[in-house]
């Protein structure tokens, strides 16, 4: 039976393919007792199932290492240890022995190593609780006979709308773009993780359907649309048809495409607004430098670290950020350090916190673990030498923690010259602006920073205390409310009178109203998915800086978020009309 499914749009795009479930969580195991007899054929029941997952996740480090690299596809190698471990053997086999199911008798020894993992005062020890949980899921779903979901197996050229509760980083960076054509999550808002890397990876995705698992099995017909937010399951041949015209549409609308992303990013009367592309990992690099992108606004670090079992050193961060700047030859590269964190977690090694964006997350984490930061530190002064590369630092709220970070560099600088490497000691430092605090204090940074980067995901969640990854609360999750849009005009104000160069990142960046509101505000660097170039480009080039300004200053002046989009609205089409320009095709709130 038909139905359309409504969620919140994450990345734009129309997908046509069949539906593949993933259900990643360790599943209910009832209690079977076994006599006597049954014990020897239980025991080899279990070995059988240790031994076809090890051979699993042999066969996924090839895929892994193919697709993203050693290190990436190390978590495998974590993954066979502990199925190696004999405790593990010796322990399940006891519980077998009295007369439990292999499959009880594995769960119970599993959420017993789990806890004790979890509890551990050895940071390397708790780093393991992922990899448990991911073995425990994938050994308990073989002696149940429950079908098998990696993300990363499907057959080539499947074209298949991945469905799931929610796409972890570790699952995320796992997939095969060959195989998984669009994305569909029951949790989740428009900035949660998984949007974002699903635009940066170009692929359409609708998050926040909250009940998509409960109606499908996998295997159905669908059409995922991220620009309206729907997936309509079992449509008719009409429907598929339209939707592939759609697509066929948009295909040929990419020569026109990119021709718009290299043009000039400039307003009508000659207002110039560079344009950076956000690079979430190194792999984009290339394709990002082909954007029309000014240069990189952001890139983010910490999808070096998800989904992996260790941390990156030096050399291997050196190598990822050398990258990115050899991509973008003499355009600048803005760094972000370590925004790990939040919803953004490596596979353990993190304490269990019931607030995790209010807790020990980025610039607290790095100088707390200093050691840590100093790796990465060097590897980017080692970096820096091949480009123009600048370091921002994450969560900022306080201008101590600036100050702690150069002592850090200055240390780093003594260590590169006596190992008589090559690096740059005099790298720009800036920070990014997310909180209250730092955006009303921003005139407390401006003495010991070189660059202002208002984090606009951030900035809405802790200004409006909204989750950003909770689907329950998207519709008041908005960057128009007013207190964001003075908090933004505070710092673009404190970085003018000072001199200090003023960007916005986040997903505010690219919307068209925002953009619009920006311009007027004094904003003039905006850093975008790689994607999103062409139509911020589109909006600069419709617009006189004077409707923006008169615009901006409107909406400053209202009183809730309604009336900001609203006004934003009305005048952003009144300003393209009158300029006679095109905006039937302009994306987010058109």
């Amino acid at each position: 039976m038909q139905s359309v499914l409504r969620g919140i749009p994450a990345s734009p795009g129309i997908v046509v393919g069949p539906v593949h479930v993933l259900r990643w969580e360790v599943p209910e195991v009832r209690q079977r007792v076994i006599d006597d007899s049954e014990i020897p054929a239980e025991i080899q029941r279990l070995h059988d199932a240790f031994e076809r997952a090890r051979e699993r996740l042999r066969h996924l480090r090839v895929r892994a290492e193919a697709a993203a690299g050693p290190e990436e596809a190390a978590i495998f190698d974590v993954q066979v240890s502990i199925l190696d471990d004999k405790q593990l053997t010796e322990s399940s086999e006891a519980l077998i022995r009295q007369n439990l199911g292999a499959e009880k008798a594995f769960d119970l020894v599993l959420l017993e190593w789990r806890q004790h993992f979890a509890r551990h005062t050895a940071p390397m020890l708790r780093e393991r609780v992922g990899d448990l949980t991911d073995v425990h899921i994938r050994v308990l779903s073989i002696l149940l006979d429950l079908p098998d979901h990696d993300p990363v197996d499907l057959p080539r050229g499947t074209n298949a709308i991945l469905v799931t509760h929610d796409l972890t980083p570790s699952l995320t960076m796992q997939l095969d773009r060959e195989c998984i054509s669009a994305i569909a999550t029951d949790a989740g808002t428009a900035t949660a993780h998984v949007a974002i890397l699903a635009r940066s990876l170009g692929l359409p995705a609708v998050v926040g359907l909250r009940n998509a698992l409960s109606y499908l099995h996998g295997g159905e017909v669908a059409i995922l649309n991220g620009q309206e937010g729907t997936l309509m399951i079992a449509p008719t041949d009409a429907e598929i048809a339209f939707a592939r015209q759609r697509v066929a549409e948009e295909a040929g609308q990419a020569d026109q495409v990119r021709e718009l992303a290299m043009s000039e990013s400039i307003t009508i009367d000659g207002v110039r607004i560079t344009i950076r592309a956000n690079v979430d990992v190194p792999d984009e690099s290339e394709m990002a430098a082909a954007s029309g992108a000014d240069g990189v606004g952001l890139m983010r670090t910490e999808f070096l670290v998800v989904g992996r079992a260790n941390m990156p050193d030096e050399d291997e961060q050196y190598r990822a950020y050398r990258r990115v700047l050899k991509a973008f030859g003499s355009r600048p590269v803005i760094i972000r350090t370590f925004d790990i964190g939040g919803d953004k977690l490596p596979i353990g090694g993190f304490p269990s916190e019931a607030n995790p964006f209010l807790g020990w997350r980025a610039i607290r984490m790095c100088l707390d673990e200093s050691e840590l930061f100093k790796v990465q530190l060097k590897a980017l002064m080692r970096a820096g030498v091949h480009g123009d590369l600048r370091v921002m630092l994450p969560l900022v709220v306080t201008v101590d923690e600036v100050r702690e970070t150069r002592q850090l560099m200055e240390a780093c600088v003594e260590e590169l010259s006596a190992r008589r490497v090559p690096f740059r000691a005099d790298l720009p430092l800036g920070v990014m602006v997310e909180t209250p605090a730092a955006a009303i204090a921003s005139d407390t940074l401006v003495r010991d920073v070189d660059f202002f980067s208002i984090g606009s995901n951030d900035l809405v969640q802790y200004t409006l205390a909204v989750d950003r990854g909770n689907a329950n609360l998207a519709p008041r999750f908005t960057p128009f409310h007013p207190a964001v849009l003075r908090l933004m005009a505070q710092v673009q104000s404190t970085g003018s009178a000072h001199g200090i160069d003023v960007s916005v990142c986040g997903e505010m960046a690219s919307q068209p109203l925002a953009v619009f509101a920006m311009i007027g505000m004094g904003i003039r660097q905006l850093s975008v998915a790689p994607r999103a170039v062409a139509g911020v480009k589109r909006v600069i080039r419709g617009v006189r800086l004077a409707a923006a300004v008169e615009a901006a200053q409107a909406a400053l002046a209202s009183g809730t978020a309604r009336e900001v989009e609203t006004l934003l609205r009305r005048r952003l089409r009144a300003e393209l009309d009158s300029q006679g320009r095109e905006h039937s095709g302009l994306p987010a709130l058109f």
